[in-house]
């Protein structure tokens, strides 16, 4: 089954209660901005496409464009996947981790075995990276700070922070409301011990706004105390 573009709440409503009879619902959120989406909008096409998943509902939800659908399922961090069965939500997962995608929706659809040749294909499972020079891993950093205007490199997803200093960032992000592309540093040493250097900051989470180390969690909260506004007056500075 084709991933279906949802336009309208109208629309959205249709297709997760008309005709679903026991059909798994698979809702992916998406921005055009964020990096990331580029890699799982292949997967989640590649996984709508293989014949074990045909009775699945894919709809792809831009998160920017439908922000009353986003609001509904609290998404403040792109890509983000919702699984839903007979109404019932039976996971969420933030990020691009097609492993845990299609592990998910194996589970949910009784479908066993590894991806297929086009979903690794699609998610970059079939290469193996050469180690990178230091230049390299330097353009690579840059180009994940600025991959969204907002960027926090934190340990772990917003949905399972893996430290305590995570969880209070994505707290603060999600209390001021602001629409933020991540990176979990846990899963890519070179970015882990790369960015420490980058940004001449030995501890994450880190934060990044239009490409700019904003600091960690300390100088984010003294930033806040100090102007209330600071994430809305940053992001429009930039």
């Amino acid at each position: 089954m084709a991933v279906i573009d949802i336009k309208t709440q109208d629309q959205f409503s249709e297709l997760t209660t008309s005709d679903v009879n026991d059909k798994l619902i698979v809702l992916y959120f998406h921005t055009s901005w964020a990096e990331p989406c580029k890699t799982m909008n292949e997967v989640i096409k590649a996984l709508s496409d293989e014949p074990a998943n045909s009775q699945t509902r894919f709809l792809a939800i831009d998160a920017d464009e439908n922000a009353e659908i986003s609001e509904l399922f609290e998404v403040t961090a792109v890509p983000f996947i919702v699984f839903i069965k007979d109404g019932i939500i039976l996971k969420e997962l933030s990020g691009a981790d097609s492993k845990e995608v299609v592990k998910a929706l194996n589970q949910f659809t009784g479908n066993s075995g590894q991806p297929s040749g086009q979903i690794a294909a699609a998610s970059g499972a079939e290469h193996v990276q050469p180690e990178e020079t230091e230049e390299e891993l330097s353009a690579r950093l840059k180009q994940l700070t600025g991959a969204a205007p907002v960027m926090l490199f934190m340990k772990g997803t917003p949905s399972e922070p893996k430290c305590g200093f995570s969880r209070q960032m994505v707290g603060i992000l999600r209390e001021h409301q602001v629409r933020f592309g991540f990176f979990d540093i846990l899963k890519d040493d070179s970015v882990r011990q790369g960015l420490k250097a980058y940004s001449d900051w030995p501890t994450f989470p880190q934060l990044y706004i239009s490409g700019e180390f904003q600091g960690g969690l300390d100088i984010i909260k003294e930033s806040l105390e100090e102007d209330p506004e600071f994430f809305q007056h940053t992001i429009n500075a930039n």
